[in-house]
């Protein structure tokens, strides 16, 4: 459980600069350049990401069960999962209805990634892994919000094709990730 942990707070910690400490990060951007620091960010990103995937490995080898919920939750936790795969190339698709509503569509995948996943499982590395991310989510999403706001962001209107690129995009890449990639990469086959 030690390796989760740590992987959940390296991992989220430096995922967090931008919802906790935009001035250190600012300054630090400042000192380094934008490349040095996005590549230290990005080592230490994926550092924490193989500690905690290695950690919740092992954590789910010898779990502690905290409840056992019922068949129905992994149908509700698949349509969420469905939804969050359409929101995360909301983020990335150019000129789609998803992003000029929603803003930060990607953190709002995670929330209800993270969301679904706890509806369906209920071990203590489930509640650790899912329960920061989804926490993280709420948090990163309120403070770009806010920097919205302040900035006076204004996002671009979004069109049909570029809605409809998104949506197709998000229920291919779920399709093959809940049919294939889930199982290979995670070892459950959510179907």
């Amino acid at each position: 459980m030690a390796l989760l942990l740590i992987g959940l707070v390296l991992f989220l910690g430096v995922h967090s600069t931008r919802v906790f400490a935009e001035g250190a990060r600012r300054r630090w951007i400042d000192r380094l350049g934008e490349k040095p620091y996005k590549a230290i960010y990005s080592v230490l990103s994926l550092a924490g990401f193989v500690l905690l995937v290695w950690g919740y490995g092992l954590a789910r080898q010898d779990p502690v069960v905290l409840w056992t919920p019922p068949r129905a939750m992994n149908h509700v936790a698949a349509l969420l999962v469905l939804v969050a795969f359409v929101l995360l190339p909301a983020a990335y698709v150019p000129r789609n209805a998803i992003k000029a509503r929603l803003h930060h569509p990607m953190v709002l995948g995670v929330k209800l990634w993270a969301f679904a996943h706890l509806l369906a499982n209920g071990t203590l590395a489930d509640v650790l892994l899912f329960g920061s991310f989804l926490l993280w989510a709420v948090l990163s999403f309120r403070a770009a919000r806010q920097r919205d706001r302040a900035n006076r962001v204004e996002y671009a209107a979004g069109t049909v094709a570029g809605t409809a690129s998104t949506i197709v995009i998000g229920v291919i890449a779920f399709l093959v990730f809940a049919f294939w990639g889930h199982a290979w990469l995670i070892g459950v086959r959510p179907f």
